[in-house]
């Protein structure tokens, strides 16, 4: 096998190169990355970076492959690389948070027992992030250094939790568009890269599927039988977490109308499992695959089987909508996901594994996919025969319960939108006349004890 040279000293690229099982060197150029690229496009700026500093490292070695890599984010015209400072880092951060940006990554490869051959190409994928306040970025910052980041994020650690939705190839906005990179080693017969060919076509082969529900290609690096198996895993580590509930009657009535709602749902390539935690905490969670469960204080709130059948249909729409394997896959590690799908890992590495990604559904998903699950569960509740106007009743009897006490770290509130917001979706939904009042967010205000 050809030696592997990486000229690049982003941390983010070699522990992503480490991980695929890549063996290289590191070789770090003095070339400076332009900006102004001028006639250039911006496919043409990043390229040229990338091929200048493989240029400059190649001078440094005898024989090998050299790869090369430059990232910019662009955002209405406007080229973001690296940031010079922190005041920079916040001002940049801050202004790619409110609109969605474009990242570029050029890559370039010189084979120098091959003639100094030269591959040049490039990725591009789309970001949409949640706008971020002064402190956010603030605490941000304490935790993760954002000069060595184009744009002044990391998708891979802590930036993940803004990032709404990703378009094209994840591990594009990390710095390195690794498909691509095997690709073009392919096309250099570099022989021995097989060792990641595995992770590539696990991890980077994003298929594009069209969701029916938004009505857009998407892409999914899982199968829908490793999401099953994914949700599958994760269950596991919930059954040893929870106690399940013991009121068999209780049981039967979740599963007899999740039945009836999964039946008419606009996803039916799973088998969904319904079950009940003894839980007090009002709270419903779904996970990959299929998987729905309901706290028995939520079961207790709910005033009649339509409200519940609300509450179910919602956790059904955020799997037609496969919101958990879309934020899973766009916020975990590549190693946790590959753990929770792999053949036969270790007993600790799958609990580990789990218990990471139990813990990121847990922490909620954005107000659009909230409020699109809404709207689902409204017309699922409805084509199942049950009366949709229960999940206006049910939501306005959670806004007064959180109204009473703060907002517990699981609570079925903790991260969904405005009670007003969910109400105006579900009567659009309906077809009802939307009031004065549902355009006002009228619980903005601290949850206070009584």
């Amino acid at each position: 096998m050809k030696r592997i040279y990486l000229a690049s000293k982003s941390k983010a690229r070699i522990s992503l190169l480490k991980k695929l099982g890549f063996k290289f060197k590191v070789i770090q150029t003095n070339i400076k990355e332009k900006r102004d690229r001028g006639r250039l496009s911006y496919a043409g700026l990043v390229k040229f970076n990338a091929l200048n500093k493989a240029i400059d490292a190649a001078a440094k070695v005898k024989s090998g492959v050299v790869i090369a890599a430059d990232t910019i984010c662009v955002q209405d015209g406007r080229i973001f690389g690296k940031p010079g400072n922190l005041r920079e880092a916040r001002i940049m951060l801050k202004r790619i948070s409110s609109k969605p940006q474009w990242l570029y990554s050029g890559i370039a490869l010189i084979d120098k027992d091959n003639k100094g051959k030269i591959l040049v190409d490039y990725e591009k994928t789309k970001v949409y992030m949640d706008k971020l306040t002064d402190k956010e970025i603030g605490a941000y910052f304490k935790k993760v250094s954002p000069l060595d980041k184009a744009g002044s994020f990391d998708i891979q650690g802590r930036g993940a939790f803004f990032i709404r939705r990703i378009e094209g190839c994840f591990y594009n906005v990390v710095g390195l568009p690794v498909r691509k990179l095997f690709l073009m080693l392919r096309k250099l017969g570099v022989k021995g890269c097989f060792i990641f060919l595995f992770g590539l076509v696990f991890l980077c082969g994003c298929s594009h599927e069209y969701n029916i529900v938004t009505g857009k290609q998407e892409a999914f690096y899982y199968s829908t039988d490793k999401e099953v198996q994914m949700g599958r895993s994760i269950a596991v580590q919930v059954k040893k977490a929870y106690k399940s509930s013991v009121d068999p009657l209780m049981e039967k009535r979740v599963q007899d109308i999740g039945r009836k709602i999964a039946a008419v749902s606009d996803r039916k390539d799973i088998d969904y499992y319904f079950a009940v935690l003894d839980e007090d905490e009002i709270n419903a969670f779904a996970l990959p695959g299929g998987y729905i469960y309901v706290n028995r204080g939520l079961v207790e709130k709910a005033e009649n089987d339509d409200e519940l059948a609300c509450v179910l249909a919602h956790e059904v729409g955020h799997i037609v909508a496969r919101h958990s394997i879309k934020k899973l896959q766009a916020l975990q590690a590549y190693s946790v996901l590959r753990l929770l799908v792999a053949a036969a890992p270790s007993s600790g590495e799958v609990g580990a594994a789990s218990d990471a990604a139990f813990t990121e559904i847990l922490l909620g998903y954005s107000r659009e996919d909230e409020l699109l699950a809404d709207q689902l569960g409204t017309r699922y509740a409805k084509l199942a025969g049950y009366d949709p106007n229960a999940m206006v009743s049910f939501l306005r009897k959670l806004q007064e319960v959180n109204k009473r006490r703060p907002l517990a770290p699981k609570s079925y509130f903790r991260t969904h939108p405005y009670v007003s917001d969910r109400v105006r979706v579900v009567k659009e939904e309906m077809g009802e006349r939307i009031s004065f009042s549902d355009y006002i967010n009228i619980d903005q205000l601290p949850h206070q004890s009584r």
